[in-house]
């Protein structure tokens, strides 16, 4: 039975995707030719890889065993080839990162820092809610994710990364404006904005407003936390956001930052992988910036 490394990348790919025209898409290929290579690994293994049907396609349990060999070949390959980058600077490398948001403002200058030091090493960083970031690299389709610790991360390895700290942000001229802090259940009668209903965060306000006996009032919903302090500066409601936007904000925008007494607004950042020892060397090296950067901090 002989599959190349084009073969099982691009059989990932469209796995992943969970369509064959996608997958090829990905993988930089035509669709007849991707097509082609799927007959071809299906004829040679003799048995079907993937279930056909309108929306899609999805993995057989031979398909299933096939994508769970295939991504520890191709990782032992990426990690022969960190591995060799001690030895041969012409090589690259490429680390995916899958964060949730809160993270992704603590990211660029360890990020900027690492790939100055490493020229030959690319990163590819996608957003992701913190349970889709775990599922992502518990199934072998990143290398490392950055989730909150409100995410049960199973059986992946993790290290501390960042704390995030949510506080209350309110107009100028409000009522709350001028206390240094606040109790969630204090704030529940007054109009907020948030973020869309499927934001981690949101579903994590909306449980604890739950636990108070209260509904959590939105007056909208926006997808960005500039947006949402530009709301609250005009004086359309209060917001509950990561401290870190905040004080990025607070600068160019009127409103005020109050802290939150619950012992919940305090949550915890961490990197996580299958295995550490397993990574590539150059993915290992990015572990120990994203380690030291919170112990420094």
């Amino acid at each position: 039975m002989r599959f190349d490394l084009t073969d099982l990348r691009l059989f990932l790919q469209v796995v992943e995707a969970e369509s064959i025209t996608q997958g090829a898409e990905r993988a930089g290929m035509a669709l007849p030719s991707a097509s082609a290579r799927i007959r071809g690994m299906e004829e040679i293994s003799r048995v079907s890889l993937l279930d056909r049907g309108a929306r899609g396609v999805r993995p057989t349990a031979a398909g299933e065993a096939l994508a769970h060999h295939a991504r520890i070949v191709l990782g032992q390959m990426e990690q022969m080839r960190g591995d060799l980058q001690l030895y041969a600077r012409g090589l690259r490398g490429k680390i995916r990162i899958l964060s949730g948001r809160a993270a992704m403002a603590h990211l660029p200058d360890t990020l900027r820092r690492y790939l100055l030091a490493h020229p030959t090493i690319d990163i590819d960083l996608e957003e992701r809610q913190s349970p889709d970031v775990v599922a992502a690299v518990a199934g072998g389709h990143a290398d490392l994710g950055i989730a909150a610790d409100t995410t049960d991360t199973g059986t992946l390895e993790t290290r501390p990364f960042e704390v995030d700290r949510l506080v209350l942000i309110t107009p100028g001229d409000h009522a709350f404006a001028g206390r240094d802090e606040v109790a969630f259940a204090q704030v529940l009668d007054q109009p907020f904005i948030g973020l869309p209903a499927e934001s981690a965060l949101q579903g994590h306000l909306a449980t604890h407003a739950a636990r108070e006996g209260k509904p959590f009032k939105l007056r909208v919903r926006l997808d960005s936390f500039e947006d949402i302090c530009a709301m609250v500066s005009s004086g359309v409601g209060l917001a509950i956001v990561p401290e870190v936007y905040a004080r990025r904000y607070q600068a160019e925008m009127a409103f005020r930052i109050v802290a939150i007494t619950d012992g919940w607004a305090l949550r915890h950042l961490l990197i996580c992988a299958r295995s550490f020892d397993a990574l590539p060397v150059h993915a290992r090296a990015l572990v120990e910036y994203l380690s030291n950067d919170a112990d420094d901090r």
